[in-house]
C-alpha cells in the first residue's frame, strides 16, 4: 500500500471510531487526494479545532472557495458541529476527514465527482 492509501485507513478508523459513522471510502479517498502534499506534513495534515486563524483558513479555503458556499453564520455553525463530533479533547483532527464530515454536511459531495 502507499503512503496515501495508509493515510486514508488511518482516516476511515477516525470516522468509524472516533465519529461512528461509516466512511464512503469512495468519497474519502476523493477528498484525501483533493487536500494534495498537505496530508503529507505533521501540521498541515491536521486542524486545530480552537485556533481562530485555522478555522478561518477551513473557512474561506475549503467552504467558501473549494466548497462554493456563501459566507455566512451557517458555515461557523457547521464547522463548529464538525469539531465537536469529532472531539473537542481529541488533538488530532486530520484535515481529510474535517473536510469530509464538512462536505457530507453540506451535501457538496459532487463536487468531488469532477
Amino acid at each position: 500500500m502507499s503512503k496515501r492509501d495508509d493515510l486514508i485507513a488511518v482516516y476511515a478508523d477516525d470516522i468509524k471510531n472516533k465519529i461512528g459513522e461509516t466512511p464512503d471510502m469512495d468519497f474519502l479517498t476523493k477528498v484525501t487526494i483533493g487536500c494534495g502534499p498537505s496530508i503529507y506534513n505533521n501540521d498541515s495534515s491536521t486542524v486545530a479545532g480552537s485556533d481562530k486563524t485555522e478555522l478561518a483558513t477551513v473557512k474561506n479555503n475549503f467552504l467558501i472557495k473549494k466548497l462554493g458556499l456563501s459566507d455566512g453564520p451557517e458555515l461557523d455553525s457547521a464547522i463548529a458541529a464538525v469539531m465537536e463530533k469529532y472531539g473537542k479533547s481529541n488533538p488530532k483532527k486530520y484535515r481529510a476527514v474535517v473536510y469530509y464530515l464538512l462536505a457530507r454536511h453540506f451535501k457538496k459531495e459532487g463536487v468531488y465527482k469532477k
